[in-house]
């Protein structure tokens, strides 16, 4: 495989998540690496953060591992034990089924950018931390419900 030309991979912007969630997200950008690389059993994004964003809701995955790396400017990762902030260089690593929830917050007036590597399980269930909200991912379709299981019909 060929060196990736970042410029002509594809600008991800929007988000799976039904509203209200998908409007917090704005100014959420991402370029799928590891798509554009060919990769299957893994996920690289490089993730940009516009100054006021924020990178997902609060969240844990119960069967993906996922690292992340920042690369530019400076965010504050949020967890259930408080706030820490990431410049480039800083790492974090999340295995999967730990229920400390994440996000990230570019509190600054410069983009921020990291990386986020993770496992593609074929199946994934992540709680939001924050929302009486639950995403359940197979076959490449989502399906929202609440914590307990039952259908998302909205904010409750």
């Amino acid at each position: 495989m060929p060196k990736l030309d970042l410029s002509s991979v594809p600008v991800k912007t929007g988000s799976i998540y039904p509203e209200p969630y998908a409007s917090m997200v704005k100014g959420r950008s991402s370029l799928r690496l590891g798509d554009a690389a060919g990769l299957t059993q893994f996920g690289v994004n490089l993730v940009t953060l516009e100054p006021g964003a924020m990178s997902s809701l609060r969240h844990w995955h119960l069967a993906e591992d996922e690292f992340v790396m920042v690369t530019e400017g400076e965010c504050v990762m949020v967890q259930d034990e408080g706030e820490t902030i990431m410049r480039p260089g800083d790492c974090a690593g999340f295995p999967a089924g730990s229920t400390n929830g994440r996000h990230f917050l570019n509190r600054s007036d410069a983009p921020a950018r990291f990386l986020v590597v993770g496992s593609k399980a074929p199946r994934e269930v992540a709680t939001y931390s924050d929302h009486d909200l639950k995403v359940e991912i197979a076959g490449g379709k989502a399906r929202f419900t609440y914590k307990d299981g039952t259908d998302w019909t909205g904010p409750r």
